[in-house]
C-alpha cells in the first residue's frame, strides 16, 4: 500500500464523491491530526494519514444505506449495533477502504474499524485514529483544548479521557453503550494502574 501523492489525490477525489462536504473536511482534519500525533508518538505517518482520510468513508446519514452495506459485506452485527447502527460505520468504512481503495494493511483497517468504540489491546495507530477523530480542529466542545494538549503529553491518558467524555455523552443522551468501549477503558485503566504500582 503505497501512499504516494497520486494515490492520495485519487483517494481524496473519490472521497468527495462518497461523503458530504462536511464529512470530507472532518476527514482532512482527522488525517492532519493523526499525522501530528504519529510524529509525536512514533507511529507510521503514512498509515496515520490514510487511516485518518478514509476512517469515515462508509458513514452515511441514511440508516438504510448503512444497513444495506452491512448485509452486502457480510458484517455480523451484535445486539447493540442492531439498535445503534451508526456504530457500524467503522466496520463498513474498513470494508470500503479495502474494496474501494485497495488498502489491505491490517493495522490501518483495524484503526478504521474500531475508531468509534475502541477495543481491548488497541495498537498505537488505533489509539491515534480514535483520538484524532475526537480532537481534530473542527471539533468544538467543552474540554477539547485541554484534550488536545494532553494528547501531546500522555497518549493513553488522552484516549482514556476521550472515552470518559464519550461515555458521559452517551449516558446523557440515553443511548446504549457498546461493551467494546467499556472493555477498552478498563484495559487502559488496568495498564495505568499496573504502571503506577510498579513505579
Amino acid at each position: 500500500m503505497g501512499m504516494d501523492e497520486a494515490f492520495q489525490r485519487r483517494v481524496k477525489e473519490r472521497l468527495q464523491e462518497m461523503i458530504s462536504e462536511e464529512r470530507y473536511l472532518h476527514s482532512l482534519g482527522v488525517a492532519d491530526t493523526a499525522v501530528r500525533l504519529a510524529r509525536r508518538w512514533g507511529a507510521d505517518i503514512e498509515k496515520a494519514r490514510i487511516a485518518g482520510l478514509v476512517h469515515d468513508c462508509g458513514k452515511s446519514p441514511s440508516r438504510n444505506i448503512l444497513l444495506k452495506r452491512v448485509l452486502e459485506f457480510g458484517i455480523v452485527m451484535d445486539e447493540i449495533e442492531e439498535v445503534e447502527p451508526q456504530l457500524l460505520h467503522g466496520h463498513v468504512s474498513a470494508e470500503l477502504a479495502l474494496r474501494e481503495f485497495g488498502i489491505d494493511d491490517q493495522e490501518v483497517l483495524a484503526s478504521i474499524r474500531y475508531h468509534t468504540t475502541g477495543r481491548v489491546s488497541m495498537s498505537l495507530l488505533e489509539k491515534i485514529i480514535y483520538l484524532a477523530d475526537y480532537i481534530e480542529p473542527g471539533r468544538d466542545f467543552p474540554g477539547v483544548d485541554e484534550l488536545r494538549e494532553l494528547a501531546g503529553q500522555d497518549l493513553d491518558m488522552a484516549v482514556l479521557r476521550a472515552m470518559d467524555l464519550t461515555l458521559i455523552h452517551v449516558i446523557q443522551r440515553g443511548l446504549l453503550i457498546h461493551p467494546r468501549t467499556v472493555a477498552a477503558r478498563n484495559w487502559l485503566m488496568l495498564i495505568r494502574n499496573r504502571r503506577d504500582t510498579n513505579n
